[in-house]
């Protein structure tokens, strides 16, 4: 009853939920409820999409890498853009393997081969379709099996790939394919989608919730609306310290107030919150990187101060990476962003 109700809630804001044979008390995870079906449901990449939907309209599918950062509709793409070109011949003409499935080079020589050779019956002009997700985790050896198996059955079935990194897949395979690049999504983008998943089930929440789901999503729409899902089953009430309690990431507010009291040369307050933010069992890298995106969106630094601030965050983050993670490299940061404001006599030595 409550999924009938979601999704006829779903179908008045816009948004297509999709509908599965799952029992009546099984909620499906939003993100695969509320994904996109057709080309035109895809948030953002507008010019990138039309090209899809180009290809769509005219049948004939190159292969095709679509890259760039997690979470922002790539595989979906994919998928919608097969939806549109098979029909009914989907489950039949498509073979899916993402990263959870074995892809070495004996699954490129049976799997993929015995599929390319399967017959299936399709509309003029369709090919079947081999979606490879994550493929830029492919081994070398599995890509150049893959590359002969590309060139033998061109004439009945076309690859697509989705990858964080086109620059990982071997030169051979990006040459037989037009790429396209898919950009992160804009907070605008973020915001409106969310907006219509929380009316169409019904989620009570306030713009600091949103704002926050936005802040941690750092452009992933999937990670957004699985911890909008997460808060709203843990809370009941999207708000902003719900969300960072789900997310277990340090508050920007926390973080906010740790950047202005080094802008304003309070050695004692920074170092005190930093301890704060440690003892609450925050990674260096959590704090360092918030660190980094807060100081960003500060209005009250000037200019000069933020880039000072972001050159030194940006090398403390450096050392962290290389495994110097300790506190006392946070405390250096921290001395070293009160000292940018300070003025120099304060640290000459006292003359006689």
């Amino acid at each position: 009853m409550a999924q009938a109700e979601s999704s006829a809630s779903a179908s008045r804001n816009g948004l297509k939920a999709q509908t599965t044979g799952a029992p009546p008390d099984y909620e499906l995870p939003w993100v695969e409820k509320y994904r996109p079906v057709f080309l035109d449901d895809i948030v953002g990449n507008t010019e990138t999409v039309e090209r899809l939907k180009i290809i769509a309209k005219d049948g004939n599918m190159p292969h095709v890498i679509i890259s760039g950062m997690p979470g922002i509709g790539k595989t979906t793409s994919i998928l919608c853009l097969a939806r549109q070109l098979l029909g009914d011949a989907y489950k039949e003409a498509v073979l899916e393997l993402n990263a959870s499935d074995e892809r070495g080079i004996d699954v490129v020589r049976n799997r993929i081969k015995g599929f390319a050779q399967k017959k299936v019956t399709l509309p003029a002009g369709r090919h079947k379709l081999v979606i490879l997700d994550e493929a830029d985790s492919m081994t070398s050896g599995a890509q150049q099996a893959l590359r002969r198996t590309m060139e033998i059955y061109s004439s009945t079935t076309r690859f697509a790939f989705a990858c964080n990194q086109s620059n990982k897949i071997i030169e051979p395979i990006q040459s037989r394919c037009a790429i396209l690049r898919y950009a992160r999504l804009t907070d605008a983008q973020i915001v409106k989608r969310l907006k219509q998943v929380c009316d169409a089930e019904k989620v009570e929440h306030n713009e600091e919730g949103i704002a926050a789901l936005v802040f941690s999503a750092e452009g992933d729409m999937r990670q957004a609306i699985n911890n909008l899902q997460s808060t709203c089953s843990g809370f009941g009430f999207v708000s902003g310290d719900n969300v960072f309690r789900v997310v277990d990431s340090p508050h920007p507010i926390k973080v906010q107030a740790m950047i202005k009291a080094c802008w304003e040369g309070k050695v004692d307050a920074a170092l005190e919150t930093l301890s704060e933010l440690w003892d609450l069992g925050y990674s260096s890298h959590d704090i360092i990187s918030t660190m980094f995106r807060v100081t960003k969106t500060i209005p009250t630094l000037s200019e000069h101060s933020k880039l000072e601030f972001i050159r030194e965050i940006g090398f403390t983050h450096m050392r962290i990476l290389d495994g110097v993670q300790s506190l006392l490299q946070l405390s250096g940061c921290v001395a070293k962003l009160c000292r940018v404001n300070m003025k120099p006599q304060l640290f000459e030595p006292p003359q006689n």
